[in-house]
């Protein structure tokens, strides 16, 4: 990946991840948490393609989506 490139993503990431932590209301060390369990900045990175040109909003739902996904079911 360019520096430019990487310079992207980045900037994106730490974006999308103060609006997440806003979104729902975590401090940086639960969202650090809640990134090792569900992997949401690799996802930012290995999606940034498509990402970044759909909105932040839509982006966080489509985060919101996946980890709902992920989580374990409760009986």
């Amino acid at each position: 990946m360019g520096s430019r490139k990487f310079n992207d993503v980045a900037y994106f990431q730490v974006g999308i991840t103060r609006k997440y932590m806003r979104r729902h209301d975590l401090t940086p060390l639960q969202f650090v948490e809640r990134d090792k369990q569900y992997h949401i900045l690799h996802l930012l990175e290995v999606g940034y393609e498509p990402f970044h040109l759909t909105g932040d909003e839509g982006v966080l739902d489509e985060i919101d989506e996946i980890v709902t996904e992920q989580q374990p079911a409760h009986p």
